[in-house]
């Protein structure tokens, strides 16, 4: 065998950087007594970017795969539950135009497509027909009680958290717990081999740091990736216009203000704001096109969001270069989190893809240099089709709008700013609804079928539905949605509220599973 892989080097912090270290290190301890380690390197001056307080259910089970307690969590990054998503004005910018993208399936999803029967019917809200967690949102209320254990729901659920504190966090866990060596010190220098491999890093204050796999978590800058290996970026500008972002930090009015267990975004005239709850603050932006949009144009919509408590709120500016690095594994260096790319905060697709490709390099670690190739190729093939799919999803979003009062809705409706697969989905889907069709043929799709329907039907797409054709499943429809307003009031009567359940999960703690 060829030189074995042991030495793992992450370059970079972060959540990219500690996740990343975290889930490789739970998936190879066993082999740290025979020599494998996993070193962090990181700048002990370089701030955090910490761009997102967003995340996808995937990390329930990327936490618990690290031995991290929720309870823990919960107490320490400043955490709240996240049900899904909330988007007002997205449609026709109406007071009162609004739609829910849950995280809980269609009742009966694995059996029946609802979907087909909710449009024959024709009325009401597609989130509400099928599924409970729109209400639960509304009604201000948790995914679970305080005796639900850890990690487990009765409605499924994401976070919202402070990034600040979540790195901080991880990195304590990792060192403690999982073996990971953390080295304080500025990369300096990246050293080549003469195959094209890296070989090392040099850094300023830790001296020569060898390894035969290296990590690229250096965000923006790409250090490893970009400008050692020279790995191109794939900008998507051309279809998502969203390029820079305007983000506060606003206090709740008191500490009973209710805690929205979902994130809101609102429509604006040259993109939308996210306004995410936390249990001692409200995470606010402005993601907007600078192509539409001046930044006191932008800073005028967002004040005014906000209200005379956000007047005087100090703006931080976050540009946004939408897109993603042509190769994200070249040698033995692979890129996760901002390094690999990165897209508007839309649908919190940053922190799951980069559980994703942790989970990926994890399972796929190379036993040797010779077989790294291989691998390198398929791990490209799976994570170009993951970023492909999101620009997709995103791009859905402004597609489906029927506003045209302002030139930033009506260039997103220009064709040629859509992807050429998502223009086939729509003509599809105006004949058959999203399903388990083949356009959803990979294992851990990161937005389902489900996923679609939900904003497909809530922006008020239509699929023609043939008369009789649904005879058959007329009965089953029936029940399932039945039972959905069954549940739902079971759900809204047996549910805490938020704030409620947050501050007991401090107080006293969940049962570990």
């Amino acid at each position: 065998m060829q030189r074995p892989t042991k030495k793992i080097v992450i370059v970079g912090g972060g959540t990219a950087g500690w996740l990343t270290a975290g889930l490789i290190a739970a998936k190879h301890r066993s082999r740290m007594p025979g020599g494998f380690s996993v070193t962090l390197v990181e700048s002990p001056t370089m701030p955090i970017i910490g761009v997102g307080e967003g995340t996808w259910p995937t990390l329930r089970g990327s936490l618990a795969k690290i031995g991290v307690s929720e309870t823990d969590f919960f107490r320490e990054c400043d955490a709240a539950f996240k049900q899904g998503a909330k988007f007002a004005r997205w449609t026709t910018g109406a007071v009162g135009d609004a739609y829910y993208h849950p995280l809980m399936l269609p009742q009966s999803f694995a059996q029946l497509n609802l979907a087909p029967h909710w449009l024959e019917k024709g009325n009401g809200s597609f989130c509400d027909a099928v599924c409970p967690q729109g209400r639960i949102c509304d009604d201000g209320l948790a995914p679970k009680t305080i005796a639900t254990p850890e990690y487990e729901a009765l409605a499924n659920y994401a976070y919202h958290l402070d990034a600040g504190k979540f790195a901080p966090f991880l990195q304590r866990h990792c060192t403690a717990k999982l073996g990971v060596r953390h080295v304080l010190a500025d990369v300096r220098q990246v050293n080549l081999a003469e195959d094209g491999d890296i070989r090392s890093i040099m850094t300023e204050q830790a001296g020569e740091v060898e390894g035969d796999l290296f990590v690229d978590c250096t965000g923006f800058k790409a250090l490893l990736i970009g400008e050692a290996l020279g790995v191109p970026f794939r900008g998507c500008g051309d279809v998502l216009f969203c390029d820079t972002a305007l983000a506060v930090q606003l206090p709740y009015e008191s500490e009973t203000s209710a805690i929205a267990s979902h994130t809101i975004s609102t429509a604006q005239s040259a993109g939308w704001i996210w306004d995410i709850g936390l249990p001692t603050r409200r995470g606010i932006g402005y993601v907007y096109s600078s192509r539409h949009a001046s930044e006191d144009e932008a800073e005028r919509e967002l004040r005014a969001y906000l209200g005379p408590a956000g007047a005087q709120l100090p703006l931080r500016k976050i540009p946004i270069r939408s897109g993603h690095r042509e190769t994200f594994w070249k040698r033995n260096c692979v890129a996760v989190g901002l390094a690999a790319g990165f897209l508007e905060p839309l649908e919190a697709s940053a922190i799951v893809l980069v559980e994703l490709s942790a989970k990926l390099i994890a399972e796929q670690m190379p036993a040797c240099r010779e077989v790294m190739d291989p691998i390198a190729r398929r791990f490209n093939a799976t994570t170009d089709y993951r970023w492909g799919r999101i620009i997709d999803f995103l791009k859905l979003h402004y597609v489906l709008t029927k506003r045209t009062d302002s030139a930033f809705w009506r260039d997103n409706l220009l064709a040629e700013t859509i992807p050429e697969r998502l223009r086939e989905l729509l003509l599809l889907w105006k004949y058959q609804a999203p399903w388990f069709h083949d356009e959803f043929d990979r294992v851990e799709e990161i937005f389902p079928p489900a996923s679609y329907q939900y904003v497909l039907y809530g922006m008020g797409f239509r699929t023609e539905v043939e008369p009789g054709a649904l005879a058959g499943d007329s009965g089953a429809a029936t029940r399932a949605m039945r039972e959905n307003a069954m549940q739902t009031e079971r759900l809204r009567a047996g549910l805490p509220r938020h704030r409620d359940l947050i501050r007991k999960i401090v107080d006293h703690g969940l049962q570990p599973v």
